[in-house]
């Protein structure tokens, strides 16, 4: 895709998202960049609720974009454009989650356990320390991150999507194709587990749990802008798959 960089940046804070996707269609680097950072910190979020490491949900949010850039076509605006955002990169991050099942269950097949030892099949690399977030709240947000990891997989969507990136019940559960009650159901339990796990502390937490802004939103960006410059050699494989179609995703 070539990127129209020789133009000076334009400030499109105020442009609404049809007039943003028309501006990316035309390959504008500066509509691409505020597409990215309208949207990083929720699909972020939503990725890491899938796939629980903030390494692996960076990968996929940087492969959910270039899926979703490679197909801005097919975007009609009959929903807004994160919500087509998040239905692709929440496609990619079950994507990636099944393939690692499958890639460690033919490891665990390949390699016995040695004896009198545990095997920790989904180790969790620690994340490093957020310069910017605020130093008073840094442990909280670390106890609320865990808990959260530590919900089951259908309960910490739920929670992800409706507590901490605030979408309504209905946008919850058109995403991850559950009807709105059991939504609710799942989001009481997710509460009631994460009290008992955290008491009085939670409620501070909320707004900055996993946060994406500085070093790592210019990072995910960057590394977007970067390899949709890069020029399309012969035999070089397509995005599989269609960017819109959603896919069964196994939380019904």
């Amino acid at each position: 895709m070539a990127l129209a960089t020789s133009a000076p940046r334009q400030n499109l804070e105020g442009f609404d998202d049809a007039h943003i996707v028309a501006l990316a269609r035309a390959g504008s680097d500066a509509a691409f960049r505020e597409i990215m950072r309208r949207n990083n910190r929720r699909l972020f979020r939503v990725a890491r609720a899938v796939v629980r490491d903030a390494g692996e949900a960076e990968d996929v949010l940087q492969d959910a974009y270039l899926k979703a850039f490679a197909d801005l076509a097919s975007f009609r605006g009959e929903a807004s454009l994160s919500t087509w955002l998040t239905r692709i990169t929440l496609n990619e991050a079950l994507q990636r989650r099944r393939r690692q099942r499958e890639m460690i269950e033919l490891r665990a097949l390949d390699r016995p356990a040695p004896s009198g030892t545990n095997v920790l099949v989904f180790p969790m690399s620690p994340e490093t320390a957020n310069p910017e977030a605020a130093a008073a709240r840094a442990q909280l947000r670390g106890l609320l991150e865990q808990a959260v990891d530590e919900l089951p997989a259908s309960f910490r969507l739920v929670f992800v999507m409706r507590d901490i990136e605030e979408m309504s019940i209905e946008e919850t559960a058109a995403h991850l194709k559950l009807k709105p009650e059991t939504v609710r159901t799942r989001l009481f339990r997710a509460r009631r587990l994460l009290r008992k796990a955290l008491h009085a502390k939670i409620a501070a937490g909320f707004s900055d749990v996993f946060p994406f802004e500085g070093a790592r939103c210019a990072r995910i960006t960057n590394a977007v802008i970067a390899r949709l410059a890069r020029p399309q050699r012969p035999g070089d494989a397509e995005p599989r798959g269609h960017a819109s179609r959603e896919e069964d995703n196994g939380f019904a």
